[in-house]
């Protein structure tokens, strides 16, 4: 794909526990392409965060190949892959331990200009502090206010700003307004939107909520125990989900509507073990439409047409 900014191939975390090796990202792959967003959606300890970071290698992953506008970012060393992160950044799920909460909102946002001296004269990055703070929605009166003086929407605002200093090409967006109130949400969403339309930024978007992300992103995958599941384009898995879990995920999605009775779909049974798992799929204890290949065979994604990929042995 000519126009990828992102292409994600055999992506794999694991960790050593005392019980064994535990697979928190699993052999993902997956490409974002430039100016779009990807959602990234699915229960807690899916793997979702843990994916976006090790696109960042904020933690280092166990191997596959991250390559980002034509470079290799698995190949670089410390000081390069330093340089790279001007060009990658991420915003944070919660806007508060995310803030150094000794220093002021400027010096938060001063934080990467200075680290990575893009701006040494003091007037000019004031300056660009002042811009940032304005394309975000931040007063020029909170300048020098601490963060424990500001709401959640506030903060989270100095977090986008704080991204957004070094003007980069790609943002994960990490659960950005999962810890805040539905009308601030809606103010954050319509700003990374805005941006996104104005600057071009690509954006990897990452949330368990459905109705968030049918709403901000052109594509989406559906994460389960560190395995993508489905991925399609946003009308189409909305409309179209063949995946067991996607379906189930989607029946719980609230639907503002007095009249409309949900056809809920109910998980029972227990969530496997993500450490050592069997080469089975990881949703059939708890998949009301198991078959005897399901806890033989592991599911391999397969493309049913326009994109639309899902691992499932239902799906033929």
């Amino acid at each position: 794909m000519s126009d990828a900014l992102l292409k994600v191939t055999n992506l794999k975390k694991y960790y050593k526990t005392k019980k064994g090796v535990l697979h928190a990202v699993d052999g993902v792959d997956f490409t974002i392409e430039k100016g779009k967003t990807l959602g990234v959606v699915g229960e807690s300890g899916c793997g979702k965060s843990t994916t976006g970071r090790a696109i960042l290698r904020l933690v280092e992953p166990t191997s596959g190949t991250i390559d980002f506008d034509g470079v290799n970012v698995m190949s670089l060393n410390a000081e390069a892959m330093r340089k790279m992160r001007t060009q990658m950044q991420i915003i944070f799920q919660d806007p508060f331990s995310s803030l150094n909460p000794r220093k002021t909102v400027s010096e938060i946002i001063a934080e990467p200009l200075k680290l990575n001296r893009i701006i040494t004269n003091r007037k000019e990055r004031e300056a660009k502090i002042h811009e940032l703070m304005s394309t975000v929605g931040l007063a020029d009166r909170l300048f020098n206010t601490y963060p424990h003086e500001l709401d959640g929407g506030r903060r989270q605002r100095i977090g986008i700003a704080r991204a957004l200093a070094l003007d980069p090409k790609f943002i994960v967006c990490d659960e950005p307004v999962s810890a805040l109130d539905v009308s601030i949400q809606a103010q954050i969403l319509n700003l990374l939107q805005e941006l996104q339309e104005t600057r071009g930024f690509t954006f990897m978007f990452i949330t368990h909520d459905l109705a968030v992300v049918n709403y901000f992103s052109d594509e989406i995958m559906v994460m389960y125990l560190g395995k993508v599941i489905e991925k399609a384009t946003s009308d189409e898995l909305f409309n179209n989900p063949l995946h067991p879990y996607t379906k189930a995920l989607l029946s719980a999605s609230p639907v503002p509507d007095i009249d409309h009775k949900p056809d809920r779909i109910t998980l029972r049974g227990e969530i496997s073990s993500p450490i050592e798992p069997k080469p089975v799929c990881r949703f059939a204890p708890r998949c009301n439409l198991c078959m005897d290949i399901c806890n033989q065979e592991m599911p391999e994604l397969k493309d049913v047409g326009d994109g639309h990929i899902v691992a499932c042995h239902l799906v033929e």
